[in-house]
């Protein structure tokens, strides 16, 4: 099964404020748990995401680059904050700030990722949609997908080096 095909639609699925989205996955980026309430918001079955990629709810609206720096900084053990806007099965939209942190075996080796989601801060997300279609932008200026993420990552480098913070301090910055 796949979303990859659905159009994504001007609708948004909401949630409450104090609901926490929450799922964990493998160290490909397999989900093996996906709570009631993502699975209420990603309009699928436990069934039917348990055993499928995490970028099932990835929507087209969000910039690789991200993606790229979640990746990235997870994989080295990192936790990360980060916007990032889902879509359904049928194609609805929501946001979220998720907070994704490595899991760990016995001998403290990466054995995969845990993720909690809120509901963002409102006043943020005009900032991080500004951002995030400036990275889209730069992605599709460019003849294949490497050269457009790598030119991506590299504008996300120079805006976060401008303001002179990291991408989790620019996140927290946005709250307020």
């Amino acid at each position: 099964m796949s979303i990859y095909s659905v159009a994504p639609i001007d609708e948004e699925n909401k949630f409450g404020i104090d609901e926490i989205i929450v799922s964990k996955t493998d160290i490909k980026g397999k989900l093996t748990y996906a709570n009631d309430v993502f699975c209420r918001l990603s309009e699928m079955t436990t069934r039917e995401v348990i055993g499928q990629p995490h970028s099932i709810i990835r929507h087209p609206d969000m910039p690789r680059a991200i993606f790229k720096l979640l990746w990235d900084t997870i994989q080295t053990g990192t936790e990360i904050f980060a916007y990032v806007k889902n879509m359904s099965k049928t194609g609805r939209y929501y946001w979220v700030i998720a907070h994704v942190t490595p899991s760990f075996d016995e001998d403290g080796q990466v054995n995969g990722y845990h993720s909690n989601r809120r509901y963002p801060q409102p006043n943020g997300l005009k900032v991080i949609c500004d951002l995030y279609k400036t990275l889209q932008d730069e992605e599709k200026k460019h003849a294949n997908s490497k050269e457009g993420l790598d030119a991506s990552t590299a504008l996300l480098d120079n805006i976060l080096d401008e303001q002179g913070k990291s991408y989790s301090e620019f996140i927290w910055s946005l709250r307020g």
